[in-house]
């Protein structure tokens, strides 16, 4: 879960999830934003030190984004632009920190979710959208905290 693909992909997944919510003018500056910001950190760049605190503010950030969809209102244009702009820092962050210029290639494309959950909130099933947000957000949670948490009993194979 350290990669530098798997990571913003997820993030970038929350971010297609909260578009299918988001009004229909604001799908394109969305994506634009969040593609733009993405390839300026990365070509710009983090220091490798960072790579600890980047991690962890991609995983808050798929967490929050994902539970974003739980708000009463559908979300307006200051916070649709908001959590791209925040989906691009920190994909552009965790794959300059930790991947390969292709990662973006990988990451950024997955905002099209955004295509099936407008379709499926036309349905009967419109809660799979949210459930399948929920569930990213405790695969965020797990992700981000098992690293840093100590697990009784765990030693890693080649300590045994």
């Amino acid at each position: 879960m350290r990669g530098g693909a798997l990571p913003p992909a997820l993030l970038c997944l929350g971010l297609g999830m909260l578009l299918a919510y988001a009004p229909r003018r604001l799908i394109a500056p969305a994506l634009g934003l969040a593609s733009m910001l993405a390839l300026g950190v990365f070509a710009v760049g983090v220091p490798a030190a960072w790579e600890e605190i980047v991690f962890a503010g991609c995983w808050i950030s798929v967490v929050v984004t994902s539970l974003s969809l739980h708000f009463p209102r559908a979300p307006g244009q200051l916070r649709v632009l908001a959590f791209a702009a925040n989906t691009g820092v920190w994909v552009g962050a965790v794959v300059a920190v930790a991947g390969r210029p292709l990662d973006l290639l990988f990451a950024l494309p997955c905002t099209l979710v955004f295509v099936p959950a407008i379709i499926l909130l036309g349905t009967p099933a419109r809660l799979g959208v949210k459930i399948v947000a929920s569930w990213l957000a405790a695969v965020a949670i797990l992700a981000g905290t098992l690293p840093i948490l100590p697990t009784t009993g765990y030693e890693p194979d080649h300590m045994q």
